[in-house]
This record gives C-alpha cells, structure tokens and sequence, in this order.
C-alpha cells in the first residue's frame, strides 16, 4: 500500500479485530458465551470483557486520559483473573456496551495524539514504564488479534461456526463429511508422527 496513513492503517487492523471479538458473541445464548471452554476457563464474553478493560487501560489511562468507566475487576484487591469472566449479573449488553464506549474513547486518544507520543503505563515497573501512542496501539492490536483467535476456536467448539467475520469465513471449502475427513486424516498423521519418535 502507498500513500496510505499510519492511523488509518493502525486503525483498520484495530477495529477488525475488535469486530471479530465481537462477532464471535452473535447468536449465541448467555450460557454459551460465558461457559469456560478451556481447563483456565477462557470464554467468548470473559473476552470482551477483558479487551474492554485493556483499551481503556493502554489507550486511556496511559496517555493520561482516563475514562472515568469503573472497572472495579481491575482495581487492587480484585479477585485474581476477574476480567476474564462475566459474573451473573454482568450482562452481554452491558459489557459489549462497555467494550463499545471503550472503542470511542480509545478512537478518541488515537486522533487526539501523535503517533510519538510518551505515555507511562501505570501498572509497568518504574524504570520501564514509558511507551509511545504507536507502541500502545500496537500492543492493543496484537491482545485484541490473539483473544480474537481464542474467540474463534471458543466458537468453534461451542457450536462449529468459524472464520473471521460475517461472510468471510477464510476457510478451505469443504462440507462437514470433508472437514471430519481431514480432521481424521490430521489425527492419523499425528499418531503417526508420535509412533515414529
């Protein structure tokens, strides 16, 4: 790409990621957005939550803009992992509400500032706490990409949808006898591979 904006482009990446993390949620029951699919208990909306409150955090607060949004799983003395996870009383709306206004005020940050500029990151050791917007960005870029790939592979799981959006599923054709053939013919290659060692 030429002539392209570094904003731009860093925001594209962003809000795809955020999209997908998001996406991951849509028709899908409270029990199966919440329910722990992996032995440390990752979720679909313990993710979200999480992406929320890493946003606010490294594009808010670190650049001396807090939110003002209570995060009380984040504050000292929380139960340890609490962003994680969604209690019963944590709604899908609220909390994908909250990852939104998130969205705007890390937007916000991104327009407001310069690429180079210095932020000290509150909860990183004294003599290592200084960080640049675009740095910042980027670290927000690669969280929200990772917990978006845990996200699908949590859907996957939950009820074999994939991909990476809505129409864009970005995966090989196949129906689901082809898929459980390929999957079979992985496993016999694995089994295969572990004889041989």
């Amino acid at each position: 790409m030429t002539g392209s904006d570094p904003k731009t482009d860093l925001h594209l990446y962003l809000q795809s990621a955020r999209d997908a993390l998001l996406w991951k949620l849509e028709g899908l029951s409270e029990y199966q957005i919440r329910r722990p699919l992996t032995p440390t208990g990752t979720n679909l909306l313990g993710l979200v939550k999480h992406a929320a409150g890493v946003e606010l955090g490294y594009l808010g607060d670190t650049f001396g803009r807090p939110s003002g949004e209570p995060l009380p799983w984040l504050e000292d003395g929380a139960e340890p992992n609490a962003d994680m996870w969604a209690t019963a009383d944590e709604s899908r709306d609220r909390i994908v509400e909250l990852y939104r206004r998130a969205w705007a005020h890390a937007d916000a940050t991104i327009d407001a500032l310069a690429l180079d500029t210095i932020g000290r990151v509150p909860w990183w050791p004294d003599d290592r706490d200084e960080v640049t917007l675009h740095h910042a960005v980027v670290r927000v870029i690669a969280d929200t990409q990772r917990h978006a790939g845990h996200a699908d592979i949590i859907r996957e799981l939950t009820d074999g949808a994939v991909g990476m959006s809505r129409g864009n599923d970005s995966m090989a054709p196949g129906d689901p006898g082809w898929w459980e053939s390929h999957r079979s013919r992985l496993e016999r290659a694995a089994r295969e591979a572990d004889r041989d060692t």
